[in-house]
């Protein structure tokens, strides 16, 4: 294997784990019925929905599956070129 194989390689391993642990820390969108009566839907509507640290985790996770994607997608061209 040449040294840019096994850094696809080590970066694609690394950002797997990323995504796979930040899913696992996000909460579960259903509450069941007494979160709606106790008003769990009242902070999904406020003002400061996106300055939570649940907004802040789904940003992060959607930008390292980005990553993760675009990565997969560079190493596969630049190794079948190779």
């Amino acid at each position: 294997m040449a040294v840019y194989e096994i850094i696809f390689a080590v970066v694609l391993i690394i950002l797997a784990i990323g995504i796979v642990a930040l899913v696992l820390l996000q909460e579960g969108n259903s509450q069941g019925l007494s979160g709606t009566i106790a008003g769990g839907a009242e902070t999904f509507f406020g003002k400061n929905k996106g300055r939570t640290m649940e907004a802040k985790l789904v940003k992060l996770t959607k930008i390292v599956g980005i990553g993760f994607f675009v990565l997969a997608l560079a190493a596969k061209i630049v190794l079948t070129l190779v």
